[in-house]
């Protein structure tokens, strides 16, 4: 059998599979409405999906759909005359792209890389930066219930990550600390470097 034929005997098996997903889950839908017995199911959390990393013992959360990409930690291109938390601009998918150390441009120091360590591309209108990060850990769903009003957000959220910050989620016994991308891109410390650079 030829492998056009294979790959066409394959697209249909999934788009079967798919269908069966579909109607399995219109089935149960319908038997839960109806109140049938057997259709309990954990309840689903709906909200607008977030990536979460880590940095120092903090959790971060940015929105996906800011996320350009999460890579491990590679070979970087140095670049002279920048601020010491540019750590230089790599090749992302044909795009040169600067690569900022976030933990040292919070001013919390300097670490060295783990295998932990991931590069975080985040993109804001035509902007893309990518943050070096201790860890990236998920993709969640937060709830805007979460999300702590003005009120609570000084109290739970750290003076050195404040002025990036849209708030805090509240998510069991765990605080997210929402990343304000476009605050973060064009900050006036990071439009410094830019004009240095």
């Amino acid at each position: 059998m030829s492998s056009d034929k294979q790959n066409l005997l394959q697209r249909d098996r999934l788009a079967a599979i798919q269908q069966l997903r579909e109607r399995m889950v219109s089935a149960t839908s319908m038997q839960a409405a109806a109140g049938m017995p057997g259709t309990e199911s954990a309840p689903t959390v709906v909200g607008e999906q977030y990536l979460v990393f880590s940095i120092e013992n903090f959790e971060f959360a940015v929105k996906a759909g800011q996320v350009q990409g999460v890579e491990r930690l590679g070979e970087l291109t140095p670049v002279p005359n920048v601020a010491a938390w540019v750590k230089g601009v790599m090749n992302l998918r044909g795009s040169i792209i600067s690569v900022v150390d976030l933990r040292q441009f919070l001013e919390l120091g300097v670490s060295s890389p783990t295998a932990r360590t991931r590069l975080l591309s985040l993109q804001e209108n035509d902007m893309v930066i990518s943050f070096i990060v201790d860890s990236v850990s998920e993709m969640l769903p937060i709830p805007d219930t979460a999300i702590l009003n003005g009120n609570m957000r000084q109290a739970t959220l750290p003076h050195w990550a404040a002025p990036y910050a849209a708030g805090c989620a509240l998510l069991s016994n765990r605080v997210l600390v929402l990343l304000d991308v476009a605050r973060l891109l064009f900050s006036e410390k990071m439009q410094r470097y830019e004009a240095i650079g």
